[in-house]
């Protein structure tokens, strides 16, 4: 009899225990959903700013083609050669500021795009890690339910005893 009290308390103590991991799991999984929520909002925020930075550029390419036919329009006015001169050296210092932002618009470019693939990278880890979670998870419910299941057969035989 005291054996099967004993067995009794250690079933109960090791549903407890698996009562304990459930719990555990379902706030990591909680955890993880919500890491992976803020990881697909930094997505998106990560490409709508992309997106401007390539209207950006194409704006800059706009005005880099606009620049430079103000200065061919510019070399065809002799009379007006003074005046050339300090607008043919105000569209280079305009194009170098351009050109200086176009490469460092496409070097953020070309972070943003490293980042959202690490970050898609990251996302695929996190799913991957979620579903064996998940699959964790369903095992222990099963073994939950089992061990729940044993213990109320062996409350049930001893009642019946």
């Amino acid at each position: 009899m005291d054996k099967i009290r004993e067995k009794l308390s250690n079933l109960k103590l090791e549903a407890e225990s698996w009562q304990e991991k459930h719990d555990d799991l379902k706030e990591s999984m909680k955890q993880l959903e919500q890491d992976n929520t803020e990881k697909e909002n930094q997505i998106k925020s990560l490409t709508t700013k992309n997106q401007h930075l390539e209207e950006e550029v194409e704006k800059l390419e706009a005005e880099l083609a606009e620049n430079k036919q103000l200065a061919e329009d510019s070399t065809n006015l002799r009379s007006h050669n003074e005046n050339f001169t300090k607008k043919n050296q105000q569209l280079e210092e305009e194009l170098e500021e351009s050109d200086a932002k176009l490469k460092e618009t496409t070097d953020k470019l070309r972070e943003t795009d490293l980042k959202a693939e690490q970050l898609e990278r990251k996302v695929v880890s996190l799913e991957q890690e979620r579903d064996e979670w998940e699959k964790k998870y369903e095992e222990l419910t099963a073994k939950y339910e089992e061990a729940k299941k044993e213990l109320d057969e062996i409350a049930a035989s001893l009642e019946n005893l």
